[in-house]
């Protein structure tokens, strides 16, 4: 069996517990600009997504994209993947931090796939367009298909297929060898760029200015769908792993607002 080299960054704003497997790089994200109560700048302990080759600047509204870009240009590794302080790739336990996949769980599968992905989220009642519709602002996801007309038009038929699924991998969540990372992200960054151009973040609210999160989550599919239409990427080589998170989730009141949103147009302001 291959010897393969797997890294992982965990994407966190704060000081957090993190996994112990070596496979796993804290990454302080939107660490640019940051200062503690002394005005020194911030110090989590972590490794911090402005160094090197990085965006940090633009974590306010790209999120923990800006520790997928930090990754894609400064991790030399056979595998490279992102999740969240607060959610990974594992099965439920009851100290989820038992849970969370190691690379010992993950070095056999690696001879086999080459992209792995969280389960599927279904909407159910919503496709992924209606949803971003009622909860965000659909000219964004609009604007996105016109920059793939003009850049990618052949990923335009599959967009449209993408969006009208009620269900996605979702979470921007995901490990894959490096040559697939490099072609995704070459791809996502030129769109999301060229998006940042066309409309910026004016007249939004903090939580709705981090949309380029929330677009790439949806053409990430798109993406994967592209390449495995194009046989660059067979299905049998994409696994779907079960995730989990740290943190209990506010069921009640994120189904509360999912209803909201989609009745009476009432926009997410945060996160649940």
């Amino acid at each position: 069996m291959s010897e393969y080299s797997v890294k992982i960054v965990v994407a966190t704003h704060k000081k957090y517990k993190m996994p112990s497997d070596a496979m796993y790089i804290p990454l302080y994200v939107g660490a640019e600009g940051k200062k503690d109560s002394d005005g020194n700048e911030l110090d989590l302990g972590y490794i911090k997504d402005n160094t090197g080759e990085n965006i940090s600047i633009l974590n306010p509204s790209f999120c923990e994209l800006t520790g997928l870009y930090w990754a894609w240009k400064n991790l030399d590794s056979d595998y490279i993947g992102l999740v969240h302080y607060r959610r990974y790739f594992g099965t439920k336990k009851r100290n989820p931090f038992d849970g969370i996949l190691t690379y010992r769980q993950l070095k056999p599968m690696l001879e086999c796939y080459q992209i792995f992905v969280p389960k599927k989220r279904k909407y159910y009642i919503e496709t992924l367009y209606s949803h971003y519709a009622h909860t965000h602002y659909a000219e964004q996801l609009d604007l996105t298909k016109e920059i793939l007309k003009e850049k990618y038009p052949e990923y335009v038929n599959t967009f449209d297929a993408v969006v009208n699924r009620t269900y996605g991998y979702m979470f921007n969540m995901c490990i894959m060898s490096r040559q697939l990372m490099n072609e995704y992200c070459t791809w996502l960054f030129d769109i999301l760029f060229t998006l940042k151009q066309k409309i910026g973040e004016d007249n939004l609210s903090s939580f709705q200015s981090r949309f380029y999160g929330r677009v790439s989550e949806i053409i990430f599919n798109v993406w994967l769908e592209q390449q495995v239409r194009d046989k660059k990427v067979e299905k049998d080589q994409i696994k779907e792993l079960s995730y989990l998170y740290t943190e209990k989730i506010n069921w009640k009141r994120k189904i509360v607002s999912f209803i909201e949103a989609k009745f009476i147009g009432k926009k997410y302001e945060e996160s649940f």
